[in-house]
């Protein structure tokens, strides 16, 4: 294949990023978007020079090689399934559903077909990332701590709890993606919201959230979530181990021992085109490293409704491991 031709699923704003950065690519040709809003739709493919369709049936009828859907998380589902049932390569945008009970139903589903997917966790394209794992290979680690602490984005649905999850599915579930792939699988958590919302119209989620966590070789962690800002304050890990402290963000590394202290900075913009430029090569032939496909995203996306929901409900909930989990099942207890 010497071209990869992509149709778009959504012309929002996460849209708008991957068309910037797929119509940058000498191989891939963007052959159209569909969104529910015909005007959004109309609008980004005019930016990009190529074409509306009506919906997904008609963008699959173009022949695209591989189909990106980026929705916002209530509108996952339907999309997701009719791009499987045509067997085309297809790259989701995070969080990957709303609920488990639509991520699990589409994991199944791709996992029936062996279907090539990526989902955009892109801060594991870090290279500082990649340093970080070095670095802990041989140290077992013993604390994490992370935190998102930003705004409400200026989207009507964000606020909604049924409509986005809320901040720790919807903002949150970088740094915990990360999480696992830096310390592991959580097999407990206990979280706390304040119930009060942010000053938003309709809002409904928790202004607010913190969370303790236990993991399955020992390690404990936290998790603090919020939206009361004007601005992104802070998005990142804390992780202790023998020895080591490493401060881990989007902008770079900080590697503190008992004799030194280290920087390595970091270009968060390199990541989001190098999730992009992973998937295609996967799609073309030519390349293997997609990082997060739809079943490694799904282990996050019940790590972050495991936080969720024990927030919701003031109880734990414990999180069966993979190696312990039934196929495709909800993986989650609450305590009763």
């Amino acid at each position: 294949m010497r071209t990869c031709r992509v149709g778009l699923v959504g012309a929002g704003g996460v849209a708008q990023r991957h068309a910037r950065v797929l119509n940058g690519f000498e191989d891939v040709e963007l052959i159209g978007v569909t969104d529910v809003v015909p005007d959004a739709a109309a609008e980004l493919a005019g930016a990009h020079g190529t074409r509306t369709f009506s919906d997904v049936d008609e963008l699959l009828a173009a022949g695209p090689d591989a189909v990106y859907v980026c929705v916002p998380p209530f509108a996952h589902g339907p999309a997701e399934e009719v791009v499987i049932a045509a067997g085309v390569p297809m790259f989701v945008e995070k969080p990957v559903a709303v609920d488990l009970a639509t991520a699990e139903r589409i994991a199944g589903l791709v996992a029936e077909r062996g279907l090539l997917t990526g989902v955009g966790h892109h801060w594991r394209y870090l290279p500082v990332v990649e340093r970080a794992r070095e670095l802990l290979a041989d140290r077992p680690v013993r604390m994490v701590s992370g935190a998102w602490w930003d705004k409400v984005p200026p989207v009507a649905w964000w606020s909604r709890r049924d409509r986005s999850g809320g901040p720790v599915v919807e903002q949150a579930a970088h740094v915990l993606d990360l999480v696992r792939a830096l310390v592991g699988e959580a097999t407990e958590v206990t979280a706390y919201g304040n119930g009060t919302p942010p000053p938003v119209d309709g809002a409904d989620i928790d202004s607010v959230t913190t969370a303790a966590l236990r993991f399955a070789d020992g390690a404990v962690g936290t998790l603090t979530a919020a939206c009361v800002l004007g601005w992104k304050h802070r998005a990142g890990l804390e992780i202790l181990a023998d020895g080591l402290a490493l401060s881990l963000t989007e902008d770079g590394l900080l590697v503190r021992d008992a004799d030194s202290e280290r920087r390595f900075e970091a270009d968060p913009e390199s990541a989001r085109v190098a999730v992009d430029r992973a998937f295609v090569d996967a799609v073309r032939g030519v390349g293997d490293d997609v990082r997060v496909p739809y079943a490694e995203a799904l282990g996050t996306q019940r790590l972050a409704l495991a936080v969720a929901d024990s927030a919701r409900t003031g109880r734990t909930v414990r999180l069966d491991t993979p190696a312990t989990a039934p196929a495709l099942t909800a993986g989650v207890a609450v305590d009763a």
